[in-house]
């Protein structure tokens, strides 16, 4: 037999796959985004996934083809990703990421190799509403002196059920469509078949830490400030116990709309 000649080689090695989703539907954004880690390479396919290929603190990984290398344990480290929509419909956000992914687990385990991480990105406060959508608009300031409060994280709960989340941006402005408010359900009520209606708390949460205060007089000029609020929506509702917070009751109809000024007491 001749001996083979090998004239070029094409491999890819996998260390994670992202999945951006719409933070509201679930559903998986097509649109082109700008997807970055610091010492990482990472290429969105065909499928619109986002595949980190290499990261500098996984050197061994990058030569390792028919088995990852023993060492470091999987999950042990943690890679932080930007994501930004260039086209403005999505608030830019963070994401950890635990590295490496295990190749060992089940298809149906959410730390295997082999599954894409959903990571839902929150839209702007001028994005789209879509038919029947209830669309939660609050103003997020510091009580004390009005600044607006940008990078807080907003959640819209029906007994303990979260319905919607959102963020704000640099300006304290969320936008927080909820998808599913039924146009007539049962009442409680035995005085009432049904309703239009169903009660809910908004609930806000900030970290002074990692947010932005933009003096309000500079919102109203439309000063950004140098960086606008990056943070990790994830990270903020783990530790939300800890954090400012402040809520508000409402009242949800489908095709309605709430405009709510929410301020909080910092420390």
């Amino acid at each position: 037999m001749r001996p083979l000649h090998e004239l070029e080689r094409h491999e890819w090695r996998v260390l994670a796959a992202l999945r951006p989703v719409d933070g509201t539907t679930g559903m998986a954004l097509r649109s082109p985004l700008e997807v970055s880690g610091a010492g990482a390479r990472i290429a969105r396919n065909r499928s619109g996934l986002y595949v980190i290929h290499e990261w500098s603190r996984l050197p061994s990984h990058a030569a390792a083809f028919e088995a990852p290398p023993d060492l470091p344990a999987v999950g042990s480290e943690q890679l932080e990703i930007t994501l930004r929509d260039p086209v403005g419909g999505y608030l830019p956000r963070l994401a950890m990421i635990d590295l490496p992914r295990d190749p060992q687990a089940g298809a149906n385990s959410p730390d295997s190799l082999f599954v894409a991480l959903d990571i839902p990105l929150y839209p702007s406060a001028a994005a789209g509403l879509g038919t029947n959508w209830t669309a939660v608009r609050a103003s997020v300031t510091d009580n004390a002196d009005g600044a607006a409060l940008g990078g807080a994280l907003l959640r819209v709960v029906a007994g303990a059920t979260v319905l919607a989340r959102g963020m704000s941006d640099w300006r304290g402005e969320a936008l927080v469509p909820v998808v599913g408010v039924p146009v007539t359900t049962w009442s409680e009520d035995e005085n009432a078949v049904v309703v239009t209606s169903i009660a809910a708390t908004v609930e806000v949460y900030f970290d002074p830490a990692l947010g932005t205060r933009t003096p309000i007089v500079d919102v109203r000029a439309g000063r950004a400030p140098a960086s606008p609020p990056l943070v990790d929506p994830a990270d903020i509702e783990t530790r939300r116990a800890v954090l400012a917070t402040t809520q508000e009751n409402v009242s949800l109809a489908a095709r309605g709309a709430l405009n709510l000024n929410l301020g909080l007491d910092l420390p």
